[in-house]
C-alpha cells in the first residue's frame, strides 16, 4: 500500500507548508494555500516508471561535444523567428503567455502548420477544447496538413505514452495548467501538478530532441500562472501583449537562452488568423497627423529592432487642486520626473496644468531613450507649437536636464532616415555621431534648453 501525506502549497509562489496559514511567509499573498495530496508510489507501481529509455550520460571534454543541436531551424514565420533568435531549437522548451482571447492558440496552430509544411511531424495536445472546435478553427487558417496531429488529452501520462509512439518532432501543449498526473491527488492547474507536469514533458523533450511549445495562463495582474520555478524550467519565455481597441499583437521575449530578450514580434488579427507587420514603424506612424502641437516621433529599440513610435502629450489648464498626471504606454514615474525637469530647468510652471502623455499604437515602452522626446511633446503642448512632423527624437534626459547618450545610435540613425525623416535630435556624444547618415540632418545637443533654442 502506498502512503500519502496532505501538505499546504502557496499558489503563488509554491511554498509548502504542513499547516494551513492564512499569510504566506514568502510572497505575502492572502488566502493562497491550496490542500494538496501526495501519494508515494509503490513498489509495483509502473506509472512513474519513465516511458522513454534515457541513455545515461557521462562526462565529456566541452571541445568533443557536437553543437548541432543547438543550431535553429527557421519555422518560416519573420515575426517569430526573429523573436526566437532566428527559430526553434531542437530540444527547447518555450513558454507562451497572454490574456484570454489573445491569439495564443491561434499562434500555435499557425506555427505547426508552417513546421508541418517544413516535413516535421508535429503533436498538438490539447486540454482545452475539443477536436472539432480545433478543426473550426484549422479550417479557418487553411490548415490541411497531415503531419498535423491533433489531440484532445490532458492526462500527463497518456501524452508521454503518444511521444514514445509517435516521436514527433515539435509538441503544442494547449495548456499546461489543464495537464494533470495520475501520480498527483491535487486537482490540474495547482503549483504541484504545474511543476511536475511541465518538468516531465521538458526532461523528455531535452532527452529526445524534440521541441516543445508550452502555453501558460495569466493571473489577474498579467504574470504567469503556476510557480515562478516554471519560468526557470524552459529555455524561452514570450508574453503575447495587446492593448484593448487595437488589432495588433506584440510578442515579446521576455527570456531567451537561444537569442536576445525583449525582441519583439508584431503581427495583426484579422479573419484569417495573424498577419505579420514587417515594417512596424510606418504602421505606427500612417496616422499620425502633421503640425499638431504636442506630437512627436522618437526612437525606441526593442531587443535589436528600432522602432519609431509617435508620443502624444496634452497639457492643459486644471481645475483641481491637485493636478491629474496620466501616462499610457510609458513609465508614470518617468513622466513625473521629467515634468520637474522642465519645470526646475525650463523655467515654465506647470504645477496649475493636467499632463497626459500616450503612446499611439498601444505600444508599451520602458526605455529612458524617450525621454527627450516626452519633454518636446509636453513643452510643445504647452506653448500650443507644433513640431516639424519629419523631425525625429533620441536621447535620455537626467534630472539636471542634460540629455545623455543612448545605446546603438546608428540603428536608430537608419530607421528614421529609411522612414523618410530629416531631422533628428540627438546626444551630443562624438563617438556616436561622427558617421552621418545619407538624408538625414543630424542636431546633437547636451541640455534640453539647447535642444528647445534650436526648435523654437
Amino acid at each position: 500500500m502506498s502512503k500519502s501525506k496532505t501538505v499546504y502549497t502557496c499558489q503563488n509562489c509554491g511554498a509548502q507548508s504542513p499547516k494551513w496559514m492564512g499569510k504566506c511567509p514568502d510572497c505575502n499573498q492572502w488566502n493562497s494555500y491550496v490542500e494538496e495530496t501526495y501519494a508515494a508510489p509503490s513498489s509495483g507501481n509502473a506509472a512513474r516508471a519513465p516511458l522513454i529509455d534515457l541513455n545515461p550520460t557521462q562526462p565529456q571534454p566541452i571541445t568533443e561535444i557536437s553543437a548541432e543541436l543547438g543550431e535553429h531551424i527557421s519555422i518560416n514565420m519573420p515575426e517569430l523567428d526573429r523573436v526566437l533568435g532566428g527559430g526553434y531549437v531542437p530540444g527547447s522548451a518555450i513558454l507562451i503567455g497572454g490574456d484570454p482571447g489573445i491569439g495564443k492558440s491561434t499562434l500555435i496552430l499557425q506555427t505547426l502548420k508552417n513546421l508541418a509544411q517544413l516535413n516535421k511531424k508535429v503533436l498538438y495536445a490539447s486540454g482545452e477544447e475539443s477536436a472539432a472546435q480545433i478543426k473550426t478553427r484549422a479550417e479557418r487558417l487553411d490548415v490541411h496538413e497531415k503531419s498535423l496531429l491533433v489531440v484532445t488529452e490532458n492526462c500527463l501520462e497518456r501524452i508521454l505514452e503518444m511521444i514514445r509512439k509517435h516521436k514527433p518532432d515539435v509538441i503544442a501543449i494547449d495548456s499546461v495548467q489543464t495537464i494533470y498526473s495520475q501520480n498527483l491527488a491535487s486537482a490540474p492547474g495547482t503549483v504541484s501538478q504545474v511543476r511536475e507536469c511541465a518538468g516531465q514533458i521538458i526532461t523528455t523533450a531535452k532527452s529526445t530532441g524534440m521541441a516543445c511549445l508550452l502555453v501558460g495562463h495569466v493571473t489577474k495582474d498579467g504574470s504567469l500562472a503556476g510557480p515562478k520555478v516554471l519560468e526557470h524550467m524552459v529555455d524561452c519565455v514570450l508574453y503575447f501583449e495587446s492593448d484593448q481597441g487595437h488589432t495588433f499583437r506584440i510578442l515579446r521575449s521576455i527570456k531567451n537562452r537561444f537569442g536576445a530578450a525583449n525582441e519583439i514580434g508584431v503581427f495583426e488579427m484579422t479573419g484569417e488568423g495573424l498577419k505579420e507587420v514587417s515594417n512596424p514603424s510606418q504602421l505606427f506612424l500612417s496616422e499620425r497627423s502633421q503640425n499638431t502641437a504636442g506630437s512627436v516621433v522618437v526612437s525606441s529599440l526593442e531587443g535589436t529592432r528600432p522602432l519609431l513610435l509617435e508620443i502624444q502629450a496634452l497639457v492643459t489648464h486644471s481645475g483641481l487642486g491637485t493636478p491629474r498626471r496620466t501616462a499610457i504606454g510609458v513609465d508614470n514615474g518617468r513622466v513625473a520626473l521629467l515634468v520637474a525637469v522642465l519645470e526646475k530647468v525650463v523655467g515654465i510652471s506647470l504645477s496649475d496644468q493636467d499632463i497626459f502623455v500616450n503612446v499611439a499604437g498601444g505600444l508599451k515602452v520602458t526605455e529612458p531613450a524617450l525621454d527627450l522626446g516626452i519633454s518636446m511633446a509636453i513643452y510643445s503642448s504647452f506653448r500650443n507649437l507644433p513640431i516639424d512632423h519629419k523631425t525625429v527624437f533620441i536621447g535620455e534626459v537626467g534630472l539636471t536636464g542634460e540629455v545623455r547618450a543612448v545605446n546603438l545610435l546608428d540603428l536608430r540613425l537608419k530607421e528614421a532616415a529609411k522612414l523618410g525623416f530629416a531631422h533628428c535630435f540627438t546626444p551630443q556624444n562624438k563617438s556616436q555621431t561622427k558617421n552621418n547618415i545619407e538624408g538625414l540632418e543630424l542636431h546633437p545637443v547636451k541640455t534640453i534648453e539647447e535642444c528647445l533654442h534650436q526648435l523654437f
